[in-house]
C-alpha cells in the first residue's frame, strides 16, 4: 500500500505530494524563479515610467532653454543692449572668446563673462528708451 505524505507550505497551506516518481521534481524551483522574475519586472516598470516622466518634464525642457540661451549669446554683437544676471543694463563694446566688455554708464566699462548675460534687449525697446531720453 502506498503511503500518502502531506507537505506544508510556508504559508500554512498544504501542497500536493509527489508520489508519481521523478517526473515532476523540478517544478517547485522553476515556479519560484518565475515568481521572482515577475516581481522584478513589476518593480522595474514603475521605475522606467518615472525615468521617462523625469526626462520629458525636467531634462528635455532644460536642454531646450540652454540651447536657446547659447544661440542668444552667440548672436550678441557690438552695440547690442544686454541685461546681466545681476540686473545691470549695458551696451556691448567689445566681444572676446568668453567675455564681453560692456558700458554700463558713460565712461564706465566692465568685463563680464558671456554666461553672466541673462537677456538681450530688443532693438525696439532700446530705440523707445533712447527716444524718451
Amino acid at each position: 500500500m502506498a503511503e500518502s505524505t502531506k507537505a506544508v507550505t510556508p504559508c500554512g497551506g498544504s501542497a500536493p505530494s509527489n508520489s508519481g516518481g521523478g517526473a515532476g521534481t523540478g517544478t517547485g524551483a522553476e515556479g519560484g524563479a518565475a515568481a521572482q522574475q515577475g516581481g522584478l519586472m513589476g518593480m522595474l516598470f514603475p521605475l522606467a515610467i518615472f525615468v521617462l516622466i523625469f526626462y520629458f518634464f525636467i531634462i528635455r525642457p532644460q536642454r531646450k532653454r540652454d540651447k536657446q540661451h547659447n544661440n542668444m549669446i552667440a548672436g550678441i554683437g557690438r552695440g547690442d543692449q544686454i541685461v546681466t544676471i545681476g540686473g545691470f543694463l549695458g551696451t556691448v563694446r567689445e566681444v572676446r572668446d568668453d567675455t564681453f566688455q560692456i558700458e554700463i554708464a558713460e565712461g564706465v566699462r566692465v568685463r563680464i563673462l558671456k554666461s553672466a548675460v541673462q537677456t538681450k534687449r530688443s532693438t525696439t525697446a532700446t530705440e523707445k528708451q533712447e527716444a524718451a531720453s
